[in-house]
């Protein structure tokens, strides 16, 4: 009789793929494109296009927007430009704002009153509502 061993791949659980991308996603660095490394392939007439190896593709180096931190690597992600505000209103970017919204008092994520009201400070009411039931 003949044995048969069979390894499967399985990919992760979508939660651990989550917190990955999160972490990195909390860890991202704004850099800047630099404008004289960059290397324009020549232009030829070659019957057979030149196939530029995949890790010769790319021959820039991104540079941190803040010259005190690192480099990036090669899994760490980079961002070119910061994200709107979205604390106050900009219809033209289609961005509601914050204000007039209800948040969570006692919550510490993005429904919490500290976070959603971008530091300009809350009030809270409470309000009792009497209603006839059956």
């Amino acid at each position: 009789s003949c044995t048969v061993k069979t390894c499967w791949m399985r990919l992760p659980s979508f939660r651990s793929v989550g917190d990955a991308l999160k972490d990195r996603f909390d860890g991202a660095s704004r850099v800047m494109m630099p404008n004289t490394d960059l290397e324009v392939p020549a232009q030829s007439n070659d019957a057979v296009p030149h196939r530029v190896p995949r890790k010769d593709r790319y021959k820039f180096k991104l540079r941190p927007h803040n010259p005190d931190h690192k480099y990036p690597g090669n899994k760490d992600l980079v961002y070119l430009e910061s994200s709107p505000g979205f604390c106050e209103k900009n219809p033209r970017l289609g961005i509601p704002g914050t204000h007039g919204r209800a948040c969570n008092d006692t919550s510490i994520g993005v429904d919490g009153c500290d976070l959603m009201c971008c530091g300009r400070g809350y009030k809270t009411e409470t309000i009792f509502v009497v209603e006839r039931c059956n």
